[in-house]
């Protein structure tokens, strides 16, 4: 059985802790440079991508990525047909190991990188999350990183699943561009 060397989840939200506006639209508002270099960084750094049906990364080795991409489509696990290099997963039909199994991967590091569902699904197994807020930005009636957002801040919900911020980053000073990196103690 496969096992997880570490997840991280890579997120940007607006004031208001969304990803998307109301229709599902990450804005250019939050398309920042700064954090795209940063997300893109991380990204090299894990094995695996695991995101929802609409979520994925656009940069360059994107295509090359391992991926498992969550759905309810599937039963448990099946061959992507647009994708030889990722598999459909159904986390209610099996479990993050047996798709990291189904990629060939034996030991992984893992990134998340979305949806709302899909980020609360690793709250409890999250080892680090890497929360950037696009400053003076608001989504009202978008979607939310987490459940239980925009009743809880999205840095109540990480506390509450015993996440800590360890440290902010400066991203772009000019914008006042900033990533929170929260670890699990």
């Amino acid at each position: 059985m496969a096992s997880v060397r570490r997840i991280e989840g890579f997120a940007i939200v607006s004031e208001d802790g969304m990803l998307a506006d109301a229709a599902g639209v990450m804005p250019a508002s939050l398309q920042l440079p700064a954090d795209q270099r940063f997300f893109e960084a991380g990204l090299e750094r894990a094995d695996v991508m695991v995101h929802g049906r609409h979520s994925a990364e656009q940069q360059a080795r994107s295509p090359q990525r391992w991926r498992l991409i969550a759905t309810h489509r599937v039963a448990a696990l099946a061959p992507d047909p647009d994708n030889p290099r990722a598999r459909l997963w159904n986390p209610a039909g099996a479990t993050l190991e047996e798709g990291l199994d189904a990629l060939g991967l034996t030991e992984a590091a893992v990134a998340i990188i979305g949806a709302t569902d899909v980020f609360g699904l690793f709250l409890d197994r999250y080892d680090a999350f890497y929360l950037t807020r696009g400053p003076r930005i608001r989504l009202p009636g978008g979607r939310p990183v987490f459940p239980g957002v925009p009743a809880r801040t999205p840095e109540e919900v990480m506390a509450e699943h015993g996440l800590e911020c360890a440290e902010r980053q400066i991203l772009d000073a000019a914008s006042g561009l900033a990533v929170a990196h929260w670890r699990r103690p």
